[in-house]
């Protein structure tokens, strides 16, 4: 999907020679944005069957925690029935602030072991990019 024809908070693209999705946020989302954002990164990650995705967070800041229970509730279920068998990784480049406080909301709201899509959390891209390649 062309950037002109996506949202003017949201840069998505997606990298064929490394199989990732990448989800940047161009500023602070509202709820309705932040859930439209990941609906349309799902669009394309189905269309290109790519399970992994590296979701830059430095420009929007954190979701509130509604809209987190509902990325590791219901939008993760929609994942895994968007791309049933293919391995699946969100790999969040934050701050290093926001990281510290985003790990424990995922530890804190992420109460299902049997879910197959890994979060991690990451203030380098290198570090991101290296953990969705070979983690």
């Amino acid at each position: 999907m062309p950037d002109s024809a996506l949202p003017n908070y949201l840069h998505l693209s997606y990298r064929p020679d490394l199989a990732v999705v990448f989800l940047r946020w161009t500023r602070p989302a509202t709820s309705a944005e932040h859930r439209e954002g990941y609906r349309t990164g799902l669009a394309l990650a189905r269309r290109e069957q790519a399970g992994r995705w590296l979701i830059d967070l430095r420009s929007r800041g954190l979701a509130d925690p509604t809209d987190l229970q509902w990325l590791l509730q219901e939008f993760r279920a929609e994942l895994k029935t968007a791309l049933p068998g293919i391995p699946r990784r969100l790999a969040y480049l934050t701050t290093p602030y926001h990281a510290d406080i985003l790990r424990p909301r995922l530890a804190e709201y992420d109460h299902d072991p049997t879910n197959s899509t890994q979060l991690r959390v990451f203030t380098e891209e290198q570090m991101a990019q290296q953990w969705l390649q070979h983690g």
